[in-house]
């Protein structure tokens, strides 16, 4: 959920002649408009240009760009006069401009639309279970059997039966299969992007760390990259003390012998061990559905299933069934829409702001503990709702409240919901500058 939030084919990866992966990323970005359109936005980029080469060079390349996407394409690259650029884009340093490109790409809700994919799939018979970690494998001889996953929540144990098993878990992958193979070489490079959150978003970086932590941190350096790197175009000189937000992601980029992280290809790869065990490593999530294709059929050739289809390519994601979307600020629930305002109607407090710097309702909450698997404070303030990544010290300020009114939901007591705070300003810490 810490992802740029963008869905793109890669306009890096064509400057670094990897046609395949653009032309594939720029299909599943027209296929993800299509079958999310709640999620999936048009977002207009300009490429400001302050070099007389710059002009010609991007505005070319971008004209590349749109040709490769074919009809799924989201708008035509335009040149932009200077005028035009500083009307769009006011803030912009002026000095020097030459003039600049604006191209399309898509903008997402990561968070909200793995949750629509969860549902999804169990709307289509699957089950779906958070807060689940798996301990180890159950092996029948050599081959794997199930697994053995704990209740995080509960702290039971259970056997888990499966004809195959999927490892599908990012920048994890390495960890799960060394469980299957101790020992085995790792198969991905992890690497970390953070992003500062001004009225804007600012990133990201990309920096080879070696540690793989379930809260990794900005470091010092990365966050003062950004505050500098944005400060050369913008008008006013950003300062930490502008910083809303901090949030800092992995990649689980496919291992090789690049010196740099920027270098990786986001490519995919599946690899199955002796065992059985299916992983699918790298990608990104702009190619999440082709990468589950790929992944499922070699899954199912392994449990020896019959051969189907996919069906994905035209699959409504939960959410986005309806033909005309909801416009609203609350547009990214789609069809749910109108679920949640009857739901607002019961009582006249749930359209009562969480915090006055946020844009979400108590309601918003509610919903997400009776319909969307939010089960922690974190999970209604990072994941269902993003308080914590537009504004970390509202979230904070916010988390008491959404924690008993979670606590009435759930029947929890007031010890959880101090538990609940405590582990969200714990989190919350590493959202925060320094």
């Amino acid at each position: 959920s810490r992802s740029t939030k963008l869905v793109h084919g890669g306009v890096r990866y064509l400057q670094q002649g990897n046609i395949k992966l653009v032309m594939d990323a720029l299909r599943e970005r027209g296929i993800m408009k299509k079958n999310a359109p709640h999620l999936v936005k048009n977002q207009s980029f300009i490429v400001p240009n302050y070099k007389w080469w710059e002009g010609p060079y991007y505005g070319l390349g971008l004209k590349v760009y749109d040709w490769m996407s074919g009809s799924l394409g989201l708008g035509t690259s335009e040149w932009l006069s200077t005028e035009e650029v500083l009307e769009r884009a006011p803030t912009l340093d002026p000095e020097g401009l030459r003039g600049g490109v604006v191209y399309h790409d898509g903008q997402f809700d990561d968070s909200r639309l793995a949750l629509n994919l969860a549902q999804t799939a169990i709307e289509h018979g699957a089950l779906a279970i958070n807060y689940f970690g798996v301990n180890a494998f159950i092996k029948a001889g050599d081959t794997i059997a199930g697994v053995m996953a704990e209740d995080m929540l509960n702290n039971k144990t259970y056997e888990i039966k499966a004809k195959v098993v999927v490892n599908a878990t990012g920048v994890f992958s390495d960890a799960i299969q060394q469980m299957d193979e101790p020992g085995k070489e790792s198969t991905i490079t992890p690497s970390q992007g953070i992003h500062i959150v001004l009225d804007i978003i600012v990133g990201t970086t990309d920096t080879l760390v070696d540690d793989i932590l379930t809260e990794p941190l900005a470091r010092e350096e990365e966050i003062n990259f950004l505050v500098q790197h944005a400060a050369r175009y913008l008008t006013k000189d950003p300062s930490v003390k502008d910083i809303r937000s901090i949030y800092s992601g992995l990649r689980p980029l496919v291992k090789n012998s690049a010196k740099k992280t920027a270098e990786i290809s986001r490519d995919h790869s599946i690899i199955v061990s002796d065992s059985g065990l299916v992983s699918i490593v790298g990608g990104k999530w702009t190619t999440y559905r082709k990468m589950a294709e790929d992944t499922v059929n070699t899954a199912a050739v392994q449990a020896r299933l019959p051969y189907k289809d996919c069906v994905t390519t035209d699959l409504r994601i939960h959410g986005g069934e309806e033909t005309e979307q909801p416009t609203g600020s609350n547009y990214y629930y789609g069809s749910d829409i109108s679920r949640i305002e009857t739901m607002m109607t019961e009582d006249a407090s749930y359209r009562s702001p969480i915090h006055e710097r946020l844009p979400y309702r108590k309601g918003e909450i509610i919903w997400a503990v009776r319909n969307e698997l939010c089960m922690t404070v974190e999970d209604a303030l990072s994941r269902r709702t993003r308080a914590l990544l537009l504004d970390a010290v509202a979230a904070v300020e916010a988390s008491v409240q959404v924690a008993e009114w979670m606590a009435t939901e759930l029947n929890k007591d007031q010890e959880w919901i101090i538990a609940q705070v405590k582990a969200f300003n714990d989190i919350a810490r590493s959202y925060l500058p320094k």
